[in-house]
């Protein structure tokens, strides 16, 4: 029999020394997978544990050996806990490890009794382990390549300047650092200084304009200038409304001509007290010498002004399509206000009702893109000699305010009505007694009669409902308006050649208008 007191552990365990040793049992450790070994084994070079001042283990499956434990610097300052010791390490006698002999494992010992743990005896007394966390008075160097570590608080002036927190070197390259900015900033204000100073001058002399300057005056001034005294603002209130427009003085006797719907507020009274203001500024009351709401016009009188400025009236008739006129009034209460454009039509008819009557408010009026805004009615529409050509009466827009779409009273229209309204206080109009309405069929293209009024000039002249009058003396006849005031203008108690179509023929008729 072998002797087996040599075998390390043997002795003093009653081993019976003739019984023979089993062979360890073999280690089977499963094949570990080179795609497993790669995920979790340690990187090359690492031999120990990743926790910072770990020994090196060995462990099985990274390759490495059991080699001797290297210590750090937190282990040379760590000091070992009794308490800690007691609860935490080994129990005496048992060895460091788990491992057992194999000369062990038929034996059947009896545990040794259990000690006594302080820990789980809830009538331990209380006791004081040493501090977790033990101050390091070397530390360690800072990794400056690790993003986990929080930056070091930075320092505040007076920590720099006062409590010698930075050394002398760092103090002087701020110094110098301080007086270049000092100096570049200085050389910059100087430089802004110099041009400064080339910018300014005490002498300054400023160019005034000559009193007469080359080339074309100001037509358009000047003739505004010669026309504007005879221009008036016309103001009108009654209990119940106020309104405003304007007028222009055509005789030296004091009488104004305007617009009816300037003194009657548009239809809204019959009677207002009426106030008169002079391009000076004076003012005076004017009375209602007549107006003709057929063609809206009215002319006013003021008592006990005098050297007053009249306003040249000249012929319409001549007006060209083209032709440069100037517009002057009070447009929304701005008094002395001028507006240039252009005649941009001629023999317009308007009407300023909504009947198709020969009764209406009809105009032949001459259009214009001079700016015309309510406040402009009544004012003049002068041509380039600064003579009358028209009053300004109606507008059409859809903005309430100008679109270049103006209308005005010839002047030659306005002649003759003001001078009946002044000599007998009415005006009447030649008519032919017929209601009539805009024909357009394709083929023709006039007023088609719509009623023929017993006894009238129309029915002794062979007129009937139904027919379309094309034409009136020499004017040619587009709609019902156009009829009115082709009538007017042919004028009372003369024979009037008239051409129509009935029944798809024309016929030529004769009728003499007579004073409606």
């Amino acid at each position: 029999m072998e002797d087996l007191t040599g075998v390390p552990g043997s002795a003093g365990r009653g081993e019976d020394p003739d019984r023979p040793l089993r062979e360890p049992a073999p280690i089977d450790r499963p094949r570990v997978d080179d795609d497993v070994a790669a995920r979790f084994s340690r990187p090359t070079g690492v031999t120990g544990g990743f926790a910072p001042g770990r020994p090196s283990s060995g462990a099985a499956g990274s390759g490495a050996g059991s080699g001797p434990e290297v210590p750090t610097k937190a282990a040379a300052h760590r000091v070992e806990d009794p308490v800690l010791a007691q609860a935490f390490g080994p129990t005496p006698g048992a060895g460091r490890g788990i491992e057992r002999h194999p000369s062990w494992q038929d034996e059947v010992a009896s545990p040794p009794p259990p000690q006594p743990d302080p820990w789980r005896d809830p009538n331990a007394p209380v006791g004081f382990g040493a501090p977790a966390v033990q101050e390091e008075r070397d530390p360690a160097p800072v990794d400056l390549t690790r993003t986990d570590i929080a930056p070091a608080p930075r320092l505040t002036l007076s920590e720099a300047l006062f409590q010698r927190r930075l050394s002398r070197q760092a103090l002087a390259g701020a110094a110098a650092l301080v007086a270049v900015v000092a100096l570049v900033g200085g050389a910059i204000g100087a430089v802004v200084a110099d041009s400064a100073r080339v910018l300014t001058t005490s002498t300054v002399r400023i160019a005034d304009a000559p009193d007469t300057v080359a080339g074309p005056g100001n037509t358009v001034g000047e003739v505004a200038r010669r026309v504007q005294p005879a221009v008036v603002n016309i103001q009108v209130s009654s209990p119940s409304a106020r309104g405003e427009g304007s007028g222009i003085v055509i005789d030296p006797q004091g009488y104004i001509v305007t617009n009816n719907h300037v003194v009657t507020m548009d239809g809204a009274t019959d009677r207002a007290d009426i106030d008169v203001v002079f391009s000076d500024g004076s003012r005076a009351p004017a009375e209602m010498v007549g107006r003709d709401p057929a063609t809206d016009l009215a002319v006013l009188k003021v008592e006990g002004v005098e050297n007053l400025t009249v306003a040249a009236l000249g012929d319409s008739d001549s007006v060209e399509v083209g032709e440069q006129v100037i517009a002057i009034g009070s447009p929304l209460g701005l008094v002395r206000t001028v507006t240039e454009g252009i005649v941009s039509a001629t023999q317009r008819p308007i009407a300023l009702g909504e009947s198709t009557s020969d009764g209406d408010v009809v105009i032949d009026a001459i259009q214009t893109d001079a700016a015309i805004n309510p406040g402009n009615s009544g004012g003049p529409l002068i041509d380039g000699t600064g003579a009358v050509i028209g009053i300004n009466t109606s507008i059409f827009t859809q903005s309430g305010g100008s679109i270049g779409l103006g209308f005005a009273i010839p002047v030659n229209d306005v002649r003759d009505i003001a001078t009946s309204l002044m000599t007998e206080g009415a005006v009447q109009h030649a008519t032919i007694g017929v209601n009539a309405r805009k024909a357009d069929n394709g083929s023709v293209e006039g007023a088609e009669i719509v009623n023929v009024r017993d006894g009238s000039a129309a029915q002794e002249g062979g007129l009937r409902e139904g027919d379309v009058v094309t034409k009136v003396g020499d004017r040619p006849v587009r709609s019902s308006d156009e009829l009115v005031v082709a009538v007017r203008r042919a004028g009372a108690d003369d024979d009037v050649p008239v051409e129509v179509v009935r029944n798809g023929s024309r016929v030529e008729l004769t009728v003499r208008p007579v004073l409606g």
